[in-house]
């Protein structure tokens, strides 16, 4: 296969397989076989099952209210025993089902950074429990039917210790599978591929995000420490040296295909190193940080999906990673006063009535984002100011309307806006 024709298939890929919409837990009846003797059972994010002659492993657990499910459909293809279970990290969505699964002979192994990856997670799980409801459903819906149709069954969220934590690789056999666990840098600080050398598939998760090939998340909105660049891209090249014939994320169906994997992972691992040289240039330039938000973009060979993460977004991670929160543009970024503070006392000047309608001519006229910072501080004198509400819900539906609705983040965060003004 030439050159041009592979990379034609990397965009294909791009443009055809699902964005932010796999974001939303789907949960089948029943466990499907996606490569031979390997199950997938959906969620928040896919849990799987790899069948072997003594029993059974668990890749990745879900959350604890999913794990009921998971263990169900699993059991009905093979109960068991399990002998092993293995997170490809340590966010809540991988571990929490993990005692679920545990049986006395079970040996539960994950990277050495697992206990500091979850204490993490837990330092901040009041703040993120507060602002889940932006991004996920949390009304409980998904949780209350798995009881009904499991009753009896512990739904207790597991912060479980590993058995076995290894440093940069380990390798076991059982029955008559061979594993490899390579340790990796991606959305955590324990990731790990969990890589089968007889068939040459990868088990990555959402390694380099749950969306592939989609440029990666160096911050989420959520909230969540920042990812570095280098050990990203070196974890890229941890992978393509493996020259998998199968890659299964955690979200989606797997992709097949060494040359096709290998295009795709060289794209992703060129459309991350272009950002960063470009940022660095830029930085070193005297360029300041949100006009290079602005004016770097990818190229057309380099292009990749944004549905998870964004250019704009890594420019800005990249620039703090290196500089930190100071931008170096003005003295009032040390002290803690808002700009909407200042924006407040000139609408007061100019009148609330005269900074609305121009707020309003904004909005409609391409500025959503001016708009919304006059609406805020009028909203800051006038909680219940009603044009400025509209102006709020107008700001965010265009926002949305050009290209706001792409990433999976952006679009969370836009439309909660635009539901909480409209209401």
């Amino acid at each position: 296969m030439g050159v041009g024709e592979v990379e034609q298939q990397v965009d294909v890929l791009i443009d055809t397989r699902p964005g932010k919409e796999l974001l939303e837990p789907k949960y089948e009846d029943v466990a499907y076989e996606v490569a031979p003797n390997i199950y997938r059972s959906g969620g928040s994010t896919a849990a799987y099952m790899i069948v072997h002659d003594a029993g059974r492993i668990i890749v990745n657990t879900g959350m604890g209210f999913e794990a009921v499910h998971h263990k169900a459909v699993f059991d009905a293809i093979c109960p068991g025993p399990t002998t092993h279970i293995l997170t490809t990290q340590a966010h809540v969505d991988h571990v929490g089902g993990v005692g679920l699964f545990r049986e006395p002979e079970t040996v539960y192994i994950a990277q050495a950074n697992n206990p500091a990856c979850q204490g993490d997670d837990a330092r901040i799980a009041s703040l993120r429990l507060r602002t889940a409801q932006v991004w996920f459903d949390v009304s409980g819906a998904a949780a209350q039917r798995f009881a009904r149709q499991h009753p009896g069954i512990p739904m207790r969220q597991d912060k479980p210790v590993p058995d076995v934590m290894f440093g940069d690789f380990h390798e076991f056999t059982t029955g008559n599978l061979e594993v490899q666990l390579i340790a990796a840098s991606g959305e955590t600080i324990d990731s790990m591929i969990v890589f089968l050398p007889r068939s040459r598939i990868a088990l990555i998760s959402n390694l380099l995000g749950p969306l592939f090939p989609h440029f990666p998340n160096l911050n989420t909105l959520r909230g969540d420490r920042y990812r570095l660049v280098e050990p990203y891209l070196a974890t890229v090249d941890k992978l393509r040296s493996l020259h998998p014939r199968m890659i299964i994320p955690g979200r989606h169906l797997p992709i097949e295909g060494t040359e096709l994997l290998d295009a795709c992972l060289a794209r992703l691992h060129g459309a991350v190193d272009f950002v960063h040289r470009k940022t660095l240039e830029g930085m070193n330039a005297g360029t300041d940080v949100f006009t290079l938000m602005k004016e770097i973009v990818l190229p057309p060979e380099l292009r990749v999906g944004q549905g998870y993460g964004k250019v704009a977004w890594a420019v800005r991670t990249i620039w703090e990673t290196y500089m930190g929160w100071f931008h170096l543009q003005s003295s009032t970024e040390l002290y803690p006063v808002q700009s909407r503070e200042a924006t407040s006392e000139l609408v007061q000047l100019v009148g609330v009535e005269a900074a609305c309608d121009r707020a309003a001519v904004l909005a409609a006229s391409g500025e959503p984002v001016l708009a919304i910072h006059i609406a805020e501080a009028i909203l800051s004198i006038a909680p219940a100011h009603e044009g400025a509400a509209k102006v709020m819900v107008t700001a965010h539906e265009v926002l949305l309307a050009t290209g706001g609705d792409v990433s999976f983040w952006e679009s969370g965060w836009l439309r909660s806006q635009a539901d909480k003004w409209r209401s």
